[in-house]
């Protein structure tokens, strides 16, 4: 990769000051979003592999956003977001994800998961929420999606139905009393992984809905989660700045650990180059880790980014892009 850190020779002339680490390096692009001027609350960005499409829900603009991971073409949807006003940026629409042919996203004002086609653009429903969403997320296993509510503690739980329209019917909650911060669903495992606000990540059934476990993860404050699922890996961000490796099948041990900027919350892992993005919101920065079959983290490149820069996806091909929520812009990275 480009951006591996240089090798220095080292003797006994050698000044304090070769030591120093190089300075983070730059994004290769940057790519302004619709409506964005005064900033956008960014949030859970992804990649859809099946429309190969960046998805961007753009907050208090109301839009969701396709972005090509590869030409920075923005294909922008209207109207997913109902409210009118901006009066937070957490308002609007935070999170989006992909199922069975269509678009779920969240809205905050009302309350509600919108249902999208994306080869029209066209909203197809709304279906209201028991509290506000944060994480919007599929179970292909059980056809259902899952939505984490920190309001109330709880993830809703809807079964999905396409025939012969999308719809949405709500099945059961999980609480999780302390949570749930972040979400990820390893169907392979039958297994779904989230966070309490502390120092403790949550372990789930996906056919049962039941909570299996609670493992201590070594973070002051716990947020984002990524996963290995070829290696049977669960990746934890604590947000004072640091990265944690758990390994499920050890009933959650800490295997690895390493530090990074401060602030972290979302996190992104590609499984083709094994390597983990952490955007540190606080220090600027992303960090870039090779990760180990082992789980061991090495860092190899770090970038700056900017000030509240929290939330990162990556379309397994070594394109990764990081959210600018003051300047309401994505920041691209080309990671090869």
């Amino acid at each position: 990769m480009k951006a591996l850190l240089p090798l220095i020779l080292l003797t006994a002339a050698t000044p304090l000051a070769a030591f120093a680490a190089p300075a983070p390096l730059a994004p290769q692009a940057v790519i302004k979003m619709p409506g964005g001027a005064r900033g956008i609350g960014f949030d859970d960005i992804g990649y859809v592999p099946q429309l190969q499409r960046v998805t961007i829900p753009a907050g208090t603009t109301g839009n969701l956003v396709l972005m090509d991971p590869v030409t920075h073409a923005l294909t922008v949807i209207p109207g997913v977001s109902t409210a009118p006003k901006v009066k937070s940026f957490r308002e609007g629409t935070t999170s989006a994800m992909y199922a069975e042919g269509y678009l779920f996203a969240s809205d905050h004002d009302p309350t509600e998961i919108v249902t999208i086609d994306p080869k029209t653009h066209a909203v197809l429903g709304r279906t209201p929420l028991e509290s506000g969403p944060d994480y919007v997320r599929y179970v292909a296993r059980t056809h259902e999606v899952w939505v984490t509510e920190p309001g109330k503690a709880q993830i809703q739980v809807f079964k999905l139905a396409v025939d012969p329209r999308p719809t949405l019917t709500p099945e059961t909650v999980i609480p999780i009393s302390g949570g749930p911060e972040s979400l990820e669903i390893d169907d392979r495992r039958n297994r779904a992984y989230s966070n309490l606000w502390k120092d403790k990540t949550v372990e789930m059934a996906l056919t049962t809905h039941k909570v299996l476990a609670e493992w201590p993860n070594t973070c002051k404050g716990s947020n984002g989660i990524a996963i290995d699922e070829a290696r049977d890996h669960v990746f934890v961000a604590c947000g004072e700045g640091k990265v944690v490796t758990l390994a499920p099948a050890g009933h959650g041990k800490v295997i690895a650990s390493a530090p990074a900027g401060a602030g972290i919350d979302i996190i992104s892992y590609s499984p083709k180059l094994h390597h983990l993005y952490v955007p540190g919101a606080r220090a600027a920065t992303l960090t870039i880790f090779d990760v180990a079959a082992s789980g061991a983290l090495k860092p190899v490149a770090e970038y700056r980014t900017a000030q509240h820069a929290h939330c990162v996806a990556d379309d397994n091909a070594g394109h990764v892009f990081v959210c600018d929520p003051r300047a309401g812009a994505i920041l691209a990275i080309d990671d090869h």
